[in-house]
């Protein structure tokens, strides 16, 4: 039998997904390919029960679930700590046999520099989710910074840093 970690997975499934060296998400939400009688739902797409024969999505192919999402959990953050979040999702991007999977990092941060030097990337990180956004917005116009009040409304308008009660909307695209 082959070695299966806490969530299910086989280790051969894990290797074959994210390659040899992986630092391991927080979190994985995976989705479980569906029924033809679910992909028919509204109009007949699958006709035949030979095709498609390999698509994920499809329960018949025999697929197991496929990565949705990978979630890195960082109550601060430090330089280090960040490049983990930045080299997972790299790894993710690089090795993914399909679409890329949604990865985010959730964090407690209450810096906006360092925040930014998360959020602002070149496509590894989805986006960063606070765990309390509005209350550190409030908490930086409070103390009256300038530059902290302008990174913060950069990065929210820019799309680049949301809520946390955001994220389950964010994954259901």
């Amino acid at each position: 039998m082959p070695s299966v970690n806490d969530r299910g997975v086989s280790c051969r499934e894990l290797r074959t997904t994210l390659g040899d060296y992986v630092i391991q998400p927080d979190i994985i939400i995976t989705r479980l390919p569906v029924s033809d009688d679910e992909i028919n739902k509204e109009h007949p797409i699958v006709t035949r029960p030979d095709l498609p024969k390999y698509t994920p999505l499809r329960a018949a192919n025999a697929a197991g679930p496929t990565l949705h999402a990978s979630i890195s959990c960082k109550w601060t953050i430090r330089s280090d700590r960040s490049q983990n979040a930045r080299t997972e999702g790299l790894n993710l991007i690089r090795n993914r046999k399909g679409h890329t999977p949604h990865i985010a990092v959730i964090t407690g941060e209450p810096m906006p520099t360092r925040i930014a030097s998360l959020a602002m990337g070149t496509g590894d990180i989805d986006c960063v989710c606070h765990f309390a956004l509005h209350e550190l917005v409030d908490a930086v116009k409070e103390v009256g910074s300038e530059a902290a009040t302008e990174t913060l409304e950069m990065l929210i308008d820019g799309r680049r840093l949301r809520d946390i009660a955001d994220l389950p909307f964010d994954l259901a695209i």
